[in-house]
């Protein structure tokens, strides 16, 4: 069997690569076994399988990427579109999804779709160069100030905005042009700064740099354009978006009807309303930054309202420390819900609407146990009481109600359908019986609804307009139609994206609930955990997790491992500019200077910020006679790579003078350090290639500041352990080490907890809540772009 998958793999490949796709994007498609069905269904549907023109290549993946599901019988007649060059750009491609998606099954006009999606729209040169110096004009100061520090892709955004047809390849060479004809050639200045253009080596920044190279070549960049614009608007609602097919032949087309879709605009006045949903049974991670960015994104950029609703049908899972943890970081995030809202306020409507589900007959009280149910389920099997009548029901379900059935004899399930092909439809459990008092509703219920049954209806209660979930809901869409249908509600619009999975970690509450229960990390808020709270504790800020997430995009493309490099990435650019510097030793080796007089004491300026120029940019630094190292920046043995100290070998102190080592004092063994000799050059005249931070007594015979360093690192040693059978083993044992000694110069005894410094040669550091009047605690938050696996890793 192993042959014939790998010869199916090459024969997948080597189709992909005939339609221009690079062989690297190629492999990673054949590792995701639903791309690379739609791919090559897409391929075979265009009649391209000899080979095509890259362009159209790179718009066919995305059709296999973002086609909308629900108008598969529409995606040939947009191949045909597109291999014919009458759809050529992804501004165009992205109409076409949005069109269809609204469309579904139902027939279309072609002159309305050729409209909606730019076909036979020239845009001419003479029209991009003068919407170009439109943009130029109106931006004309901020460029002049900025000059090549200009984001481009604003600029970008700007034009593709007022010619949303328009060659992106010709838009760029015209920004580009424009802006050398504004200002000229780059000058020395111009090529000081950033840190971006010198990043080349980190393979973060390349994929942050070629999303604007790709833009050159007409692929859509998350940064450019607006990620929200793929959502309809509330309006359009009244469209089948969503069929869903049942075993007898019939098929239920998804809609609101005219009036009751009047009713709902008339009531949200046809604002956008979100909800962000979480479950109150754990922290929040990184993943629900992604879902917050776009639950809360959308109704912001739409000027409409998210609601904060904490789906709390589990009254044994939840706990107020968790409710209360979620409405602070979400906060934090940056986010402002619209209203405060709890699954539970609901309970007697959704009681109600139970009682009526059961009166039409789309509802039955059930008395297997749930192996029965997995059994029957697994079978395709009818329950045995699944048609017992309406009337019995209704009193047993009352009974449920009243606490005279035992926890586990009953639950009431929906009359779905047991021969679906898919098995969220087999007659879903809507409630079960629990004598447990609920943190928010008290003790007044002892049944209480599940997720399945409660979510889609408190969506339409709060007349959510776009019911927004991650991927791995995507069969449940059924069901939540099928309820609203039954009960004659209104039907918000439910799409499902990619969830958010991050390499070295685990995303599953139930594991990080078992970290954590299992001290196997320090908490929830353990910087080693992609929990908000311990990427806020590791000195993580929301700006840059936001970055992240947006970086991403919002897609549906569902089998990518984003690497922890690229959250890194994000981390550094923005603590690049934020954190100020300072000297911190981790390893002390003390270093006396015998040509400097030991009462003598200078202060030394030293820069907080790369190109400082005002006084508050700078700090000073005692500089004595004796000073401190890094261990790890001296050897006994010198070699031509090797640019720390050596015997008879000099180096620059950083902000200070060129020390060279004149004597090595051992102990007892003859091989332990204890300290080393040197003179320094008052003339600094020594121009040595070593450069060294270090941190000096500050005044004869007192240790420089003494603090605690943590250092953090990946939480699991595999990229994806989450799918080993032996996850715990892949712990990494030095994910955490302990330096309890470390010495820094005096200016951070003031640091307060959450301050965030760079370490120079070392990495970015946050002051920690364990921190004491009489000791600083710093948390590694993360290393510089050149100095992982080096010196402090």
């Amino acid at each position: 069997m192993v042959g014939v998958k790998d010869e199916k793999s090459e024969k997948c490949l080597e189709l992909f690569l005939k339609i221009g796709l690079d062989e690297r994007t190629a492999k990673n498609t054949i590792a995701n076994n639903k791309v690379t069905t739609n791919l090559t269904a897409v391929i075979h549907e265009a009649v391209v399988t000899d080979g095509c023109d890259r362009r159209i290549g790179n718009l066919l993946y995305t059709v296999a990427t973002k086609y909308p599901a629900n108008a598969l019988v529409h995606r040939p007649a947009l191949l045909k579109y597109i291999v014919s060059s009458k759809i050529k750009t992804p501004a165009q491609l992205e109409a076409a999804f949005s069109f269809f998606a609204s469309t579904g099954s139902e027939d279309f006009k072609l002159d309305e779709f050729e409209e909606v999606c730019g076909v036979g729209v020239e845009v001419s040169t003479e029209e991009i160069e003068r919407t170009v110096k439109e943009v130029f004009e109106e931006n004309k100061n901020s460029i002049l100030e900025l000059r090549y520090r200009t984001n481009v892709g604003d600029l970008f955004a700007n034009v593709r905005k007022r010619l949303p047809w328009a060659d992106p390849k010709i838009v760029k060479q015209r920004i580009d042009a424009k802006m050398y004809e504004l200002l000229g050639e780059k000058t020395a200045a111009d090529n000081e700064k950033p840190t971006k253009k010198k990043e080349k080596k980190d393979k973060p920044a390349k994929a942050e740099e070629k999303k604007i190279a790709d833009d050159a070549i007409g692929q859509p960049s998350e940064e450019d354009l607006n990620p929200y614009l793929i959502f309809p608007r509330p309006e359009d609602n009244i469209q089948v978006h969503t069929e869903v097919p049942f075993s007898d032949g019939s098929v239920l087309r998804c809609c609101n009807t005219k009036e009751m879709l009047e009713k709902h605009l008339k009531v949200t006045g046809g604002k956008v309303f979100t909800r962000f949903p979480p479950e109150p049974n754990g922290y929040l991670h990184i993943g629900h930054a992604k879902a917050m960015f776009v639950d809360f994104g959308l109704a912001k950029e739409r000027g409409g309202c998210c609601y904060l609703r904490y789906d709390d049908t589990n009254p044994e899972a939840e706990k107020k420390e968790y409710i209360d943890h979620i409405e602070e970081i979400v906060q934090w995030m940056g986010w402002e819900p619209f209203k405060i809202t709890y699954t539970s306020d609901y309970f007697q409507d959704l009681y109600e609407l139970a009682v009526e589900l059961i009166r039409r007959g789309h509802a039955y009280v059930d008395h297997q146990t749930p192996e029965e149910i997995k059994e029957y389920r697994e079978k395709k099997m009818n329950s045995p009481w699944r048609d017992r009548p309406v009337a019995e029901s209704l009193k047993l379900f009352e009974d449920m109600r009243s606490g005279l059935i035992e926890e586990g004899k009953a639950t009431l399930r929906m009359k779905q359908d047991m021969q679906s092909d898919n098995f969220n439809m087999y007659d879903l459990i809507a409630y079960r019986i629990k004598f447990t008092p609920h943190p928010h509703a008290g003790d007044k219920w002892c049944i209480y609804p599940s997720y399945d049954y409660s979510h889609c209806i408190v969506d339409s209660i709060e007349n959510i307009t776009h019911s927004l979930c991650t991927l791995e809901f995507e069969t449940r869409r059924a069901s939540y139609y099928w309820l609203l249908h039954a009960l004659g509600l209104y039907q918000p619009y439910v799409w499902e994206y990619s969830r958010l999975n991050i390499s070295n970690t685990v995303m599953s509450k139930r594991k990080l609930n078992f970290l954590v229960t299992n001290k196997y990390v320090d908490g929830w808020d353990d910087p080693r955990l992609m929990t908000l709270a311990g990427l806020r504790r590791r000195g993580v800020s929301s700006t840059s997790i936001n970055a992240f997430v947006r970086g991403i995009g919002i897609t549906r493309s569902d089998c990518s491992l984003i690497r922890l490099d690229r959250l890194e990435y994000h981390i550094r650019e923005e603590l690049n500019k934020t954190a100020p510097r300072t000297m911190v030793v981790l390893n002390p080796l003390k270093v006396v200077i015998t040509n400097m007089d030991s009462s003598s004491i200078m202060h030394l300026d030293a820069k907080r910020w790369p190109d400082a120029q005002t006084d508050e940019a700078f700090y000073k630094v005692p500089f004595s006679n004796v000073i401190y190292i890094e261990h790890s920046d001296f050897r006994k043995n010198d070699s031509k790579d090797y640019y720390g100290l050596a015997p008879g070998k000099s180096v620059l102190l950083r902000y200070a003078f060129p020390i060279k080592c004149t004597d090595i004092i051992l102990a007892d063994d003859n091989e332990t350090i204890l300290e080393i000799r040197a003179e320094y050059d008052p003339s600094k005249k020594t121009k040595p290639k070593g450069v060294l931070h270090w941190v000096a007594e500050p005044s004869p015979g007192v240790a420089p500041l003494k603090v605690e360093v943590r250092l953090f690192d990946r939480l699991f040693n595999s990229e994806n352990p989450g799918e080993l059978d032996d996850w715990l083993a892949d712990l990494n044992p030095k994910s955490k080490e302990l330096i309890h000694n470390a010495y820094t110069e005096p200016s951070l005894r003031d640091a307060a907890v959450g301050d965030r410094f760079q370490f120079e040669r070392l990495g970015y550091f946050t002051v920690d809540e364990d921190s004491t009047p009489e000791k600083l605690v710093f948390n590694r938050t993360v290393t510089l772009k050149d100095g992982y696996g080096k010196v402090g890793k």
